[in-house]
């Protein structure tokens, strides 16, 4: 199924024993993309895991921290979380959050606390929700010298890109687009009747719709889209978007060649 709604899908708990974040995920060949989900206050430890991670705010303020850098970080601004870097993600306490969260599929969606050594094997989400339903703390024995988080060196991973996800839409065609090693991120500004078309696209997406609407086909299956949709794109698929009432505004997840050779290997 390559359509979906946040709300309409299970709400789950990834990694019970490092974040309070829930919320649904769709998995694809090369990447994972979740809504995730915090209440005032909560959020995430600070961990790490080897796999590159792409965050872009939904609603709320994020107490940030990647490497050494803690910002509060808004709608609006991208944060980029190389492999192995150490991170939280926890909201303000003065309200929720809610954030697209993209991962590349090296590694599971499982963390490591940053004071521990990573397992020799990345265990799966099951496995740890049935350990901590269990009452079994699921983490490594705590072992700072083994740890492989990075700390220093990460530079600014910090990105500006819009006002806010409510910002007036621009005069043209507008894509502001950061580029990982794994996987890519652009926020994109479209009139209205712009077309987006391939016979067979390069890379996955992962396309999420903030405004406006649109009408897509991915691999035959036709439907019209508007802000809180979601649309997973495979690689090597016939795929139309164009979009109809008005601007529209969304961003979209791709997998490079570089993430999909790592994959196949």
């Amino acid at each position: 199924m390559p359509y979906y709604r946040f709300e309409n899908m299970e709400q789950l708990r990834t990694n019970p024993h490092l974040s309070s974040g829930k919320g649904a995920i769709v998995t694809g060949t090369y990447m994972t993309l979740r809504n995730n989900n915090k209440e005032a206050g909560t959020g995430s430890q600070l961990h790490y895991h080897p796999n590159e991670l792409m965050v872009y705010p939904i609603s709320g303020k994020i107490n940030s921290v990647v490497g050494k850098d803690h910002r509060i970080v808004e709608a609006g601004t991208f944060v980029h979380v190389p492999p192995n870097a150490r991170h939280s993600m926890r909201a303000c306490e003065d309200g929720p959050i809610s954030y697209l969260y993209c991962k590349d599929n090296t590694w599971t969606l499982a963390g490591i606390a940053a004071d521990e050594a990573p397992p020799e094997e990345a265990p799966s989400i099951d496995e740890l929700k049935a350990k901590h339903d269990a009452g079994i703390y699921p983490g490594q024995e705590k072992m700072p010298e083994a740890s492989e988080a990075i700390i220093d060196g990460l530079n600014d991973c910090y990105y500006p890109l819009a006002g806010d996800l409510e910002a007036p839409s621009n005069s043209t065609r507008s894509v502001k687009m950061i580029e990982g090693q794994r996987i890519n991120f652009s926020l994109v500004d479209s009139p209205e009747g712009y077309e987006d078309n391939a016979k067979e696209t390069a890379h996955e997406r992962f396309i999420y719709i903030m405004t406006g609407s649109s009408d897509a086909n991915i691999d035959g299956e036709a439907k019209s889209v508007s802000s809180g949709d979601l649309l997973h794109v495979p690689k090597g698929v016939p795929f139309e978007f164009k979009t109809t009432a008005g601007p529209t505004r969304y961003c979209f997840f791709e997998s490079t060649e570089f993430l999909e050779e790592k994959v196949q290997d």
